[in-house]
């Protein structure tokens, strides 16, 4: 299944505790159907020290999202679309916005 949102996307989140903020997509676990997005769904996590040097303590990092929770925002317009598919001419597989019928580069 073609992947309609990718690392690197501006997404929008629209239901849930985060519902309403935007962000980056930093990661995406396609067998999760989940997604980790810059600044949403943040979680403090308590780490212990190690050897190595890294200190022990209460860290916040980004816990993955689902990805019907999310929209994705077109670079063109800066508003939230649906995303389709179009097979252009020279055979490649690409995405498109479906509110403004542009391509989708990335």
């Amino acid at each position: 299944m073609a992947a309609r949102i990718k690392k690197g996307d501006t997404v929008l989140v629209i239901s849930g505790s985060s519902k309403g903020t935007q962000g980056e997509v930093l990661e995406v676990r396609p067998t999760e159907n989940r997604a980790v997005v810059r600044g949403v769904a943040v979680a403090k996590r308590h780490q212990r020290a190690r050897r190595m040097g890294e200190e022990g303590g209460i860290i916040a990092r980004e816990a993955p999202v689902h990805l019907s929770n999310l929209k994705l925002v077109d670079p063109a317009s800066k508003k939230p679309t649906k995303v389709g598919f179009r097979v252009l001419e020279d055979g490649r597989k690409v995405r498109v916005a479906k509110a403004t019928g542009e391509v989708i580069e990335g």
